[in-house]
């Protein structure tokens, strides 16, 4: 987030897809491997020098066999990336950590904004469980929006993969160079 807060930084579409490609290979990765990571937020995400983009912090990640873990009640966890069905029931899977990578790509294109920075956890649960999701940022271009949104999905099983995201974003990648 503050790499891309620094001042006098202005990167450009091709460097910001660049981050969010980074982030869904890395993700497809853990996704191949059967893994939820829980706490996909650009806070968990490393720049290296050469501007490539590590996703870190496997804190809350679980291995799962059925893609789905649920957390006992009371369990933490991060209420502006979480998709309804976390937010409600506490029902984790890979396609709730692409909801949360939906909202990483909000914060990449805003340049490291708070998601719904004006409502608290009790008022994000009650809205986003209404439909209520994030705006698109003024760096993103409708076919980038298009693929956040993709992620917000209400059902579940009606969001991406981590591997369609991949293609998705190799393909806008490509048609912008």
């Amino acid at each position: 987030t503050r790499k891309l807060r620094h001042e006098n930084l202005h990167p450009t579409m091709v460097q910001l897809l660049e981050m969010c490609k980074d982030v869904t290979e890395g993700m497809a990765y853990l996704e191949s491997k059967q893994y939820i990571h829980r706490d996909l937020a650009a806070r968990n995400c490393l720049v290296d020098s050469n501007g490539t983009v590590k996703v870190t912090d496997f804190g809350l990640s679980r291995y799962v066999l059925d893609d789905e873990y649920t957390s006992s009640v009371g369990s933490k966890f991060p209420v502006r990336w979480s998709p309804p069905e976390v937010l409600l029931y506490c029902k984790f899977s890979s396609k709730s950590d692409i909801w949360a990578y939906g909202v990483l790509m909000w914060e990449v294109y805003t340049l490291g904004r708070l998601p719904y920075e004006r409502l608290n956890n009790t008022e994000i649960v009650d809205q986003v469980s209404r439909g209520l999701r994030l705006y698109r940022p003024q760096l993103a271009n409708e076919k980038v929006y298009s693929i956040m949104t993709s992620c917000w999905q209400e059902k579940a099983d009606e969001r991406p993969t981590f591997q369609e995201l991949s293609l998705s974003i190799q393909d806008l990648l490509y048609e912008l160079q």
